[in-house]
Protein backbone atom coordinates (compact mmCIF):
# COMPACT_ATOMS: atom_id res chain seq x y z
CA UNK A 1 0.00 0.00 0.00
CA UNK A 2 3.17 2.34 1.12
CA UNK A 3 4.63 1.45 -2.10
CA UNK A 4 1.95 2.09 -4.38
CA UNK A 5 1.19 5.43 -2.92
CA UNK A 6 4.90 6.26 -3.13
CA UNK A 7 4.95 5.52 -6.75
CA UNK A 8 1.59 7.08 -7.55
CA UNK A 9 2.77 10.37 -5.27
CA UNK A 10 6.41 10.45 -7.38
CA UNK A 11 4.04 9.86 -10.70
CA UNK A 12 1.84 12.50 -10.45
CA UNK A 13 4.74 15.09 -9.44
CA UNK A 14 7.00 14.15 -12.12
CA UNK A 15 3.61 14.64 -14.25
CA UNK A 16 3.41 17.90 -12.39
CA UNK A 17 6.99 19.08 -13.07
CA UNK A 18 6.47 17.72 -16.76
CA UNK A 19 3.22 20.35 -16.40
CA UNK A 20 4.96 23.08 -15.08
CA UNK A 21 8.03 23.07 -17.63
CA UNK A 22 5.50 22.56 -20.79
CA UNK A 23 3.95 25.82 -19.09
CA UNK A 24 7.25 27.53 -18.38
CA UNK A 25 8.19 26.79 -22.05
CA UNK A 26 4.91 27.97 -23.57
CA UNK A 27 4.90 31.25 -21.85
CA UNK A 28 8.43 32.37 -22.36
CA UNK A 29 8.42 33.90 -25.65
CA UNK A 30 12.37 33.84 -25.68
CA UNK A 31 15.04 31.59 -23.96
CA UNK A 32 18.54 32.22 -26.29
CA UNK A 33 21.34 29.68 -24.90
CA UNK A 34 19.63 29.73 -20.92
CA UNK A 35 19.05 27.10 -19.46
CA UNK A 36 15.07 25.95 -19.49
CA UNK A 37 14.26 27.47 -16.23
CA UNK A 38 14.96 30.80 -17.29
CA UNK A 39 13.11 33.08 -20.00
CA UNK A 40 15.06 36.10 -21.44
CA UNK A 41 11.88 38.09 -22.75
CA UNK A 42 13.40 41.37 -23.44
CA UNK A 43 16.63 39.43 -25.22
CA UNK A 44 19.27 41.04 -23.38
CA UNK A 45 20.60 37.73 -23.16
CA UNK A 46 20.33 37.12 -19.71
CA UNK A 47 17.52 35.51 -17.03
CA UNK A 48 14.58 37.59 -16.27
CA UNK A 49 13.26 38.81 -12.99
CA UNK A 50 10.44 35.85 -11.96
CA UNK A 51 6.99 37.85 -12.26
CA UNK A 52 5.30 35.88 -10.09
CA UNK A 53 6.16 36.85 -6.25
CA UNK A 54 6.58 33.10 -4.75
CA UNK A 55 9.22 32.61 -7.28
CA UNK A 56 11.20 35.66 -5.97
CA UNK A 57 13.89 35.52 -2.84
CA UNK A 58 14.93 38.39 -0.36
CA UNK A 59 17.26 36.08 1.99
CA UNK A 60 18.10 37.21 5.80
CA UNK A 61 21.59 36.51 5.05
CA UNK A 62 23.54 37.58 1.73
CA UNK A 63 25.95 34.90 0.62
CA UNK A 64 29.16 36.76 -1.64
CA UNK A 65 31.91 35.07 -2.86
CA UNK A 66 35.17 36.00 -5.23
CA UNK A 67 36.39 33.71 -8.23
CA UNK A 68 38.38 30.95 -7.04
CA UNK A 69 42.05 32.26 -9.00
CA UNK A 70 44.02 32.08 -6.17
CA UNK A 71 43.91 30.74 -2.26
CA UNK A 72 39.90 32.00 -1.34
CA UNK A 73 41.63 32.94 2.23
CA UNK A 74 43.27 36.29 0.23
CA UNK A 75 40.43 37.68 -1.24
CA UNK A 76 37.96 37.06 1.99
CA UNK A 77 40.78 39.63 3.85
CA UNK A 78 40.33 41.83 0.81
CA UNK A 79 37.06 41.91 0.89
CA UNK A 80 36.40 41.91 4.41
CA UNK A 81 35.41 45.99 4.80
CA UNK A 82 33.49 45.49 1.55
CA UNK A 83 31.67 43.05 3.60
CA UNK A 84 30.80 45.17 6.02
CA UNK A 85 30.05 48.12 4.04
CA UNK A 86 27.58 45.66 1.73
CA UNK A 87 26.11 44.53 5.13
CA UNK A 88 25.37 48.12 6.51
CA UNK A 89 23.77 49.48 3.42
CA UNK A 90 21.43 46.28 2.50
CA UNK A 91 20.32 45.91 6.16
CA UNK A 92 21.15 42.69 5.79
CA UNK A 93 24.00 39.91 7.52
CA UNK A 94 26.25 38.98 4.09
CA UNK A 95 29.02 36.48 4.53
CA UNK A 96 31.66 35.54 2.39
CA UNK A 97 31.93 31.66 0.90
CA UNK A 98 35.27 30.07 -0.35
CA UNK A 99 34.80 28.48 -3.25
CA UNK A 100 37.44 26.25 -4.43
CA UNK A 101 36.43 25.61 -8.54
CA UNK A 102 34.78 27.78 -11.35
CA UNK A 103 31.97 25.20 -11.36
CA UNK A 104 31.83 25.08 -7.57
CA UNK A 105 30.89 28.55 -7.73
CA UNK A 106 28.50 28.46 -10.27
CA UNK A 107 26.44 25.46 -8.92
CA UNK A 108 26.28 27.38 -5.61
CA UNK A 109 24.09 30.18 -7.57
CA UNK A 110 22.68 27.90 -9.68
CA UNK A 111 21.49 26.18 -6.24
CA UNK A 112 19.84 29.17 -4.44
CA UNK A 113 23.04 28.94 -1.65
CA UNK A 114 24.87 32.32 -3.34
CA UNK A 115 23.26 35.44 -4.27
CA UNK A 116 26.24 38.17 -5.38
CA UNK A 117 29.42 36.41 -7.14
CA UNK A 118 32.51 37.51 -8.62
CA UNK A 119 32.44 35.45 -11.73
CA UNK A 120 35.96 35.08 -13.67
CA UNK A 121 35.71 36.29 -17.57
CA UNK A 122 35.19 32.91 -18.75
CA UNK A 123 33.03 31.12 -16.21
CA UNK A 124 30.83 34.60 -16.51
CA UNK A 125 29.37 32.62 -18.98
CA UNK A 126 28.33 29.79 -17.96
CA UNK A 127 27.15 31.15 -14.54
CA UNK A 128 24.48 33.74 -16.90
CA UNK A 129 22.92 30.47 -19.15
CA UNK A 130 22.97 28.04 -16.38
CA UNK A 131 23.29 29.95 -12.93
CA UNK A 132 20.60 32.93 -13.25
CA UNK A 133 23.53 34.90 -13.13
CA UNK A 134 23.30 38.71 -14.27
CA UNK A 135 26.03 40.79 -14.40
CA UNK A 136 25.74 44.56 -13.16
CA UNK A 137 29.17 45.37 -12.11
CA UNK A 138 32.47 45.25 -12.94
CA UNK A 139 36.23 46.85 -11.06
CA UNK A 140 37.11 50.34 -12.83
CA UNK A 141 38.62 53.87 -12.45
CA UNK A 142 39.14 57.52 -13.62
CA UNK A 143 39.72 55.38 -17.02
CA UNK A 144 36.92 53.40 -16.86
CA UNK A 145 36.58 49.05 -16.06
CA UNK A 146 39.49 47.88 -15.37
CA UNK A 147 41.09 44.79 -17.72
CA UNK A 148 43.63 42.08 -17.79
CA UNK A 149 45.62 40.36 -20.47
CA UNK A 150 46.61 37.29 -21.37
CA UNK A 151 50.03 36.28 -21.14
CA UNK A 152 52.23 33.12 -21.78
CA UNK A 153 55.24 33.19 -19.46
CA UNK A 154 57.71 30.85 -19.52
CA UNK A 155 60.84 30.96 -16.90
CA UNK A 156 63.23 34.00 -17.93
CA UNK A 157 66.18 31.00 -17.52
CA UNK A 158 64.68 28.86 -19.90
CA UNK A 159 65.58 28.64 -24.15
CA UNK A 160 62.16 29.42 -24.56
CA UNK A 161 62.28 32.90 -27.13
CA UNK A 162 58.50 32.64 -29.38
CA UNK A 163 55.71 30.42 -28.94
CA UNK A 164 56.91 27.96 -31.84
CA UNK A 165 59.26 27.20 -29.86
CA UNK A 166 56.63 25.69 -26.91
CA UNK A 167 55.69 23.05 -29.32
CA UNK A 168 55.83 19.35 -28.18
CA UNK A 169 55.69 20.74 -24.23
CA UNK A 170 53.79 20.54 -21.29
CA UNK A 171 51.48 23.58 -21.10
CA UNK A 172 49.16 24.42 -17.68
CA UNK A 173 45.86 25.44 -18.68
CA UNK A 174 44.13 26.45 -15.79
CA UNK A 175 40.92 25.49 -16.00
CA UNK A 176 38.42 24.38 -18.94
CA UNK A 177 36.01 27.31 -18.80
CA UNK A 178 38.98 30.04 -17.82
CA UNK A 179 39.01 32.81 -20.60
CA UNK A 180 42.63 33.94 -20.14
CA UNK A 181 43.62 30.44 -18.87
CA UNK A 182 41.89 28.10 -21.51
CA UNK A 183 39.49 29.60 -24.54
CA UNK A 184 41.26 32.46 -24.91
CA UNK A 185 44.50 30.10 -26.08
CA UNK A 186 42.49 27.92 -27.97
CA UNK A 187 41.12 30.68 -30.24
CA UNK A 188 44.07 33.17 -30.39
CA UNK A 189 47.31 30.49 -30.83
CA UNK A 190 46.14 28.82 -33.74
CA UNK A 191 46.50 31.66 -35.31
CA UNK A 192 49.99 32.36 -34.47
CA UNK A 193 51.41 29.06 -35.18
CA UNK A 194 50.61 27.03 -32.23
CA UNK A 195 47.53 24.74 -31.81
CA UNK A 196 46.72 23.69 -28.50
CA UNK A 197 46.36 19.14 -27.74
CA UNK A 198 48.05 19.41 -31.03
CA UNK A 199 51.03 21.34 -30.96
CA UNK A 200 51.74 20.82 -26.96
CA UNK A 201 50.28 18.65 -24.60
CA UNK A 202 47.29 20.48 -21.95
CA UNK A 203 47.38 19.59 -18.51
CA UNK A 204 45.05 21.96 -16.18
CA UNK A 205 46.25 23.04 -12.96
CA UNK A 206 43.40 23.91 -11.36
CA UNK A 207 43.62 28.10 -10.84
CA UNK A 208 45.98 30.78 -12.33
CA UNK A 209 48.18 30.81 -9.37
CA UNK A 210 48.90 27.15 -9.38
CA UNK A 211 50.02 27.66 -13.51
CA UNK A 212 52.37 30.43 -12.18
CA UNK A 213 53.96 28.62 -9.10
CA UNK A 214 54.02 25.41 -11.56
CA UNK A 215 56.35 27.22 -14.34
CA UNK A 216 58.02 28.96 -11.71
CA UNK A 217 59.10 25.55 -9.99
CA UNK A 218 59.61 23.93 -13.10
CA UNK A 219 56.39 21.57 -12.79
CA UNK A 220 55.41 23.05 -16.21
CA UNK A 221 57.09 24.53 -19.25
CA UNK A 222 54.54 27.64 -19.79
CA UNK A 223 51.68 28.56 -18.75
CA UNK A 224 49.13 31.20 -20.72
CA UNK A 225 48.04 33.23 -17.20
CA UNK A 226 45.47 36.49 -16.59
CA UNK A 227 48.06 39.24 -16.35
CA UNK A 228 45.86 40.86 -13.25
CA UNK A 229 47.14 37.73 -10.91
CA UNK A 230 50.55 37.58 -11.99
CA UNK A 231 50.52 41.31 -10.98
CA UNK A 232 49.03 40.20 -7.58
CA UNK A 233 51.45 37.67 -6.53
CA UNK A 234 54.48 39.60 -7.83
CA UNK A 235 53.27 42.61 -5.82
CA UNK A 236 52.97 40.43 -2.89
CA UNK A 237 56.39 38.79 -3.43
CA UNK A 238 54.87 35.18 -4.33
CA UNK A 239 56.86 35.35 -7.40
CA UNK A 240 59.44 37.76 -8.04
CA UNK A 241 59.32 39.97 -11.45
CA UNK A 242 62.27 38.33 -13.24
CA UNK A 243 61.08 34.94 -12.43
CA UNK A 244 59.35 34.86 -16.07
CA UNK A 245 59.80 36.00 -19.58
CA UNK A 246 56.21 36.60 -21.61
CA UNK A 247 56.59 35.52 -24.64
CA UNK A 248 53.02 36.73 -26.01
CA UNK A 249 51.09 39.06 -24.39
CA UNK A 250 47.04 39.53 -25.75
CA UNK A 251 44.65 42.30 -26.46
CA UNK A 252 42.43 43.40 -23.51
CA UNK A 253 39.28 41.30 -21.80
CA UNK A 254 37.51 42.80 -19.32
CA UNK A 255 38.03 41.46 -15.82
CA UNK A 256 35.50 39.94 -13.21
CA UNK A 257 32.16 40.79 -13.48
CA UNK A 258 30.33 41.37 -10.07
CA UNK A 259 26.61 39.60 -10.58
CA UNK A 260 23.48 39.15 -8.49
CA UNK A 261 21.41 35.74 -8.47
CA UNK A 262 17.90 36.73 -10.91
CA UNK A 263 15.33 35.66 -8.65
CA UNK A 264 16.42 38.16 -6.11
CA UNK A 265 13.24 40.43 -5.05
CA UNK A 266 13.84 43.52 -7.68
CA UNK A 267 14.15 45.81 -4.60
CA UNK A 268 16.79 44.02 -2.93
CA UNK A 269 18.79 43.95 -6.70
CA UNK A 270 18.28 47.27 -6.90
CA UNK A 271 19.81 48.22 -3.28
CA UNK A 272 22.90 45.60 -4.42
CA UNK A 273 23.83 47.92 -6.97
CA UNK A 274 23.01 51.38 -5.30
CA UNK A 275 25.78 49.63 -2.37
CA UNK A 276 28.37 48.83 -4.93
CA UNK A 277 28.27 51.58 -6.65
CA UNK A 278 28.49 54.00 -3.38
CA UNK A 279 31.23 52.17 -2.31
CA UNK A 280 34.55 53.94 -2.32
CA UNK A 281 37.70 50.98 -2.08
CA UNK A 282 39.46 51.39 0.13
CA UNK A 283 43.73 51.59 -0.93
CA UNK A 284 44.29 47.88 0.22
CA UNK A 285 41.99 46.36 -1.58
CA UNK A 286 42.40 48.89 -4.78
CA UNK A 287 45.85 47.47 -4.42
CA UNK A 288 45.10 43.75 -4.09
CA UNK A 289 42.37 43.59 -6.84
CA UNK A 290 42.63 46.83 -9.55
CA UNK A 291 40.62 49.35 -9.95
CA UNK A 292 39.06 51.81 -7.05
CA UNK A 293 35.34 51.24 -7.57
CA UNK A 294 32.53 49.64 -9.09
CA UNK A 295 31.01 50.51 -12.22
CA UNK A 296 27.76 49.19 -14.22
CA UNK A 297 28.04 47.15 -16.62
CA UNK A 298 25.83 44.85 -18.96
CA UNK A 299 26.40 41.18 -20.42
CA UNK A 300 25.10 41.82 -23.22
CA UNK A 301 27.56 44.52 -24.19
CA UNK A 302 30.31 44.23 -21.91
CA UNK A 303 31.08 40.71 -22.53
CA UNK A 304 30.75 40.30 -26.18
CA UNK A 305 34.75 39.93 -26.64
CA UNK A 306 34.83 37.68 -24.42
CA UNK A 307 31.78 35.36 -26.02
CA UNK A 308 33.42 36.11 -29.02
CA UNK A 309 36.88 34.10 -27.95
CA UNK A 310 35.08 31.31 -26.42
CA UNK A 311 33.04 30.59 -29.42
CA UNK A 312 35.49 31.05 -31.80
CA UNK A 313 37.06 28.15 -29.61
CA UNK A 314 34.48 26.11 -30.12
CA UNK A 315 33.34 26.08 -26.77
CA UNK A 316 29.30 26.47 -25.98
CA UNK A 317 27.38 27.63 -22.59
CA UNK A 318 25.48 24.76 -21.98
CA UNK A 319 24.98 21.98 -19.10
CA UNK A 320 26.74 19.23 -21.56
CA UNK A 321 29.36 21.61 -22.38
CA UNK A 322 29.75 22.56 -18.44
CA UNK A 323 29.41 19.08 -16.90
CA UNK A 324 31.88 17.60 -20.29
CA UNK A 325 34.76 20.41 -18.86
CA UNK A 326 34.27 19.87 -15.13
CA UNK A 327 35.28 16.10 -15.81
CA UNK A 328 38.22 17.06 -17.53
CA UNK A 329 41.54 17.04 -15.22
Amino acid sequence: MTLKLTARTAMFGMALLASSAAFAQDNCPNRGDLDAQFCDANKDLVADTPTDPKKLKDPSTLVFAFTPVEDPSIYEKLFRPFMGHLSQCVGKKVVFFPVQSNAAQIEAMRSGRLHIAAFSPGPVNFAVNLAGAVPFAIRGNDHGPVGMNLKMIVQTGSSFQKLDDLKGKRIAHTSPSSNSGNLAPRALFPKLGLTPDKDYKVVYSGKHDQSILGVKTGDYEAAPVASDVLEHMTARGVVGKDDFRVLYTSEMFPTDAYAYAYNLTPALQDKIKACFFDYKVPAEMAKGLGGDRFLPITYKKDWELVRTVAQSSGESFTREAFDKAAQKK
